[in-house]
């Protein structure tokens, strides 16, 4: 396993124990030759690449990293102008280099290693002989993962002045693959993770954001899969773009039935200036193969993004169970209704409690003080210290909201600095929120929200930061760059944010921060680099909730997905549910509560001390287990999933009905991911109820149900595996089947 190379024919075998990638030099040009289940290697392997005429030309060659304009018409990885103005360059193959582990991307997130046994990586060198351009292709292979990090490096050699104007992070041609389907996730504000399949059908299947910011609408995630891949067989190849900003996927289909899938930072409205001796870095693009489904393709990804994408201190601990003032209160709150909350929370198990908007400046209302970092005396008059010092005594740790990249135009920041946002000189400035969006490719701007975070950090025992940005990017210039730069400034606004979570994160790394933007609008692997977990969407209705953590659990891992207990009737959608099935969905993320506890009835009280119990006991397994969808929300009036050990010992499995349905059919639930050989108990985490089956009746027959004929029922059931002999003894003495509500 490893990089095995060819010399002659120039052939390059990228191989993990369960997985093979092969590119080869023709004609100078590196092609891709294969992706898919671990090929043996054997000498030689160059008869692998038939499908490919040898007089066909670039326009049916299977590039690795494509250009346009001399012989290729498909879309290109790259496009670079010259200082005569032309944008013809011809990369050809100059070297190649082997590197134990991993490299890092200087300024950008990435996925890593923590030894170099975990991984090899290949650097291939292209040139262009006429302008100097140089580009090095990244391919970093896991040795026990089915992963490929792709990037690339894009350099000027020459002695004239280069502009990128289109730079891509990868591209795969699958020759001959006609019959590929595009899935990818969209959605919007308060409806993200919706999962979206279609055909790739000749010509080009797109998804892209041109907001600044990676968004509600589309993920940078996408999955191309064969027509017969469900969650647990087919093939399925993911690619996910390590990138906050404006992205761009694409996968093109050609008349000779050969589809190029590329993906980076979008080329709409981008350029980047290369000096001699300058470099540019394109994010990473991560891709993941699976031969057996989208299930086996999630958990890969969860794996990998939970152990060697997320640092620090909470990587591997057990996340805290949280309580949030805002849907509480509001703007409206002083010390003491503060403390109230957080009395009743620490009543029931809660162990953390987070103060949201409204605390700074003169924050009433959504249109004022953003950038004022300094608090608020009026609500607190005795300062955050005090406020967090109460809460601590009662045994929760204390939180607290950021909105760090905004200014508010009503705020003493923006009186003071009004060249501090992104804005075109005589041009209107938008606001979103009564909000306009700080400049972060200043480093002056960096500089201040540092020093009033840390400010607040070392004053305050600040134990958790909810990070949250909630408006696109709108004239999207810079006063701080010339006019042949300024069509950098969104790339440069993430690099300067990246800048500035690395050092505070660094700087503070006994705080657990989480990512917001507005819910889901930033939920990407770049901001996972800094933030182990996203507030998955402000929509905290627990029908609506089913479909967006499935959908989001496509791609991100459970223990990055943000899910709350809200108040009735939902503040979203208005719907009423009960509290056992808001808990549920709830419990099946990183759980909390996001209402006022003050406000709760004895017997509602009860029922949150019995699922914070209930989650301090599984929430090992539902962070840090492996995720199998069951029933797609999507797709059913019905919708489950489970959580399995790694040495599939120990499971909890949740189910739901939205409606209640006449007449029901006898029901069984058909569970995953367990071993057939192995005896479970099984006890119903609602009845307390408990059978003995067998994996494989399990996987096989499934678990018996017994319906209840009520909408927004719910149940979740605890397995663990019995090895000796009594397993079979203990079946006489417990139900065949479990109840649920």
């Amino acid at each position: 396993m490893g990089i095995i190379v060819q010399e002659q024919p120039g052939l390059f075998h990228l191989q993990s124990s369960g997985m093979s990638y092969i590119i080869q030099i023709v004609d100078g040009f590196p092609v891709h030759v294969y992706w898919g289940d671990r090929l043996r290697h054997r000498e030689p392997m160059a008869d692998l690449l038939l499908h490919t005429p040898a007089t066909a030309g670039l326009d049916r060659l299977p590039q690795e990293y494509p250009q346009y304009g001399s012989g290729d018409f498909r879309t290109p990885a790259y496009q670079v102008e010259l200082e005569d103005g032309t944008r013809i360059t011809e990369l050809k193959y100059d070297g190649y280099r082997i590197i134990k582990g991993k490299p890092s991307l200087p300024g950008l997130p990435a996925v890593y290693t923590e030894n170099e046994a975990e991984a090899d990586t290949l650097e291939l060198e292209l040139k262009d002989a006429f302008s100097g351009l140089k580009v090095v292709l990244l391919y970093t292979v896991f040795a026990d993962r089915n992963v490929i990090a792709r990037s690339a490096r894009l350099s000027n050699a020459g002695g004239q002045n280069l502009r990128l104007l289109r730079a891509l992070s990868a591209s795969v041609d699958f020759a001959g693959k006609s019959d590929l389907e595009f899935m990818y996730l969209s959605g919007a504000w308060a409806r993200e993770g919706n999962i979206t399949r279609k055909p790739i059908l000749q010509g080009e299947t797109r998804i892209d954001s041109k907001r600044g910011m990676s968004s509600h609408q589309l993920n940078p995630f996408t999955a191309l899969v064969t027509q017969e891949t469900t969650e647990s067989q087919g093939e399925a190849f993911g690619f996910s773009l390590v990138y906050s900003g404006g992205f761009e996927a694409g996968a093109e289909l050609d008349s000779f039935g050969s589809t190029r899938f590329s993906i980076g930072v979008n080329s709409f409205d981008f350029s980047w200036l290369l000096n001699p001796g300058e470099s540019f870095q394109t994010p990473e693009a991560v891709m993941v193969y699976s031969g057996q489904g989208l299930g086996e393709m999630s958990r890969t990804y969860h794996r990998l993004y939970r152990t060697r994408l997320c640092r620090g201190t909470y990587r591997d601990e057990e996340r805290p169970i949280l309580v949030n003032n805002w849907e509480a209160t509001y703007f409206d709150f002083n010390a003491d209704k503060l403390v109230s909350i957080a009395k009743e929370g620490a009543e029931l198990g809660i162990e953390l409690f987070v103060l949201d908007d409204g605390w700074f400046g003169k924050r009433d209302s959504d249109n004022s003080s953003l950038g004022d970092w300094y608090e608020d005396r009026r609500k607190l008059p005795d300062g955050l210290a005090d406020v967090a010092k109460r809460i601590n005594q009662l045994g929760l740790k204390f939180g607290l909201w950021f909105e760090p990249e905004m200014i508010s135009p009503d705020s003493e920041l923006y009186r003071k600095h009004p060249d501090w946002c992104l804005h075109v000189p005589g041009r209107r400035r938008s606001e979103a929120r009564w909000q306009l969006v700080l400049d972060y490719t200043r480093k002056e701007v960096r500089d201040y929200i540092y020093d009033s975070l840390a400010a607040i950090f070392s004053s305050a025992p600040v134990s958790y930061v909810k990070w949250d940005m909630n408006r696109c990017l709108t004239e999207i210039g810079s006063a701080d760059l010339p006019p042949e730069r300024q069509s950098e400034t969104a790339h440069r606004y993430v690099l300067g944010l990246y800048e500035l979570l690395e050092r505070v994160t660094t700087e503070f790394p006994h705080i657990l921060f989480e990512s917001c933007s507005s819910g889901g609008g930033r939920f990407d692997p770049g901001m996972l680099y800094y933030m182990p977990q996203v507030w998955t969407s402000d929509n905290t209705d627990a029908v609506e909730r089913l479909k967006i953590q499935y959908g989001t659990s496509l791609v991100y891992p459970v223990s990055a997905i943000g899910a709350h207990v809200s108040a009735v009737p939902n503040h979203q959608v208005g719907r009423i549910t009960p509290l056992d099935f808001r808990g549920d969905v709830a419990m099946s993320g990183n759980f909390g509560y996001e209402l006022d506890l003050t406000k709760f009835t004895d017997e509602e009280k009860e029922t949150v001390k019995r699922q914070v119990t209930a989650y301090k006991q599984i929430r090992g397994l539902v962070q840090k287990g492996d995720l199998y969808r069951l029933k797609s929300p999507f797709e059913h009036n019905e919708s489950a999933w489970m959580f399995v050990s790694e040495d599939q010992e120990d499971a909890v499995v949740y189910y739901f009905q939205v409606m209640a349905v006449p007449n029901a059919p006898w029901r069984a639930l058909r569970l995953d991911g367990l071993n057939p050989e192995l005896e479970y108990e099984v006890q119903s985490g609602n009845s307390g109820e408990k059978s003995i089956h067998g994996g494989d009746r399990l996987m096989k027959l499934g678990l018996p149900l017994v319906y209840r004929q009520k909408d927004y029922e719910s149940g979740w059931f605890r397995l663990r595996a019995i090895r000796s002999s009594k397993a079979y003894g203990l079946k006489d003495q417990y139900n065949s089947t479990i109840g649920e509500r």
